[in-house]
């Protein structure tokens, strides 16, 4: 497999599979429920809600960043850590 190919971007290291995206894991979930909360509640809750969503954003970009299958997966794993970064700091 040749570097910078789009099998090199999207095969999975472990399976030889290609993987552009899987079923969300605990941290989406969190983050998701947490964002549904933010959406429906205010106030201080809000803003509770509103951290922990950016927190499992961070945990999930994280894992994809240090675990990924493909190099698709980190890059997706930096665009979440640039995501919140940007939210954070504007």
């Amino acid at each position: 497999m040749r570097p910078w190919s789009w099998r090199w971007w999207f095969e999975n290291r472990e399976t030889g599979a290609i993987t552009v995206a899987q079923f969300p894991n605990l941290p989406i979930w969190i983050a998701l429920a947490g964002w549904l909360v933010g959406r429906f509640a205010g106030g201080a809750v809000a803003t509770a809600a509103q951290v922990v969503t950016y927190l499992a954003i961070v945990w999930w970009a994280g894992d994809e960043i240090v675990r990924g299958v493909n190099p698709w997966r980190r890059v997706l794993g930096v665009g979440g850590l640039v995501y919140v970064a940007m939210r954070v700091l504007a």
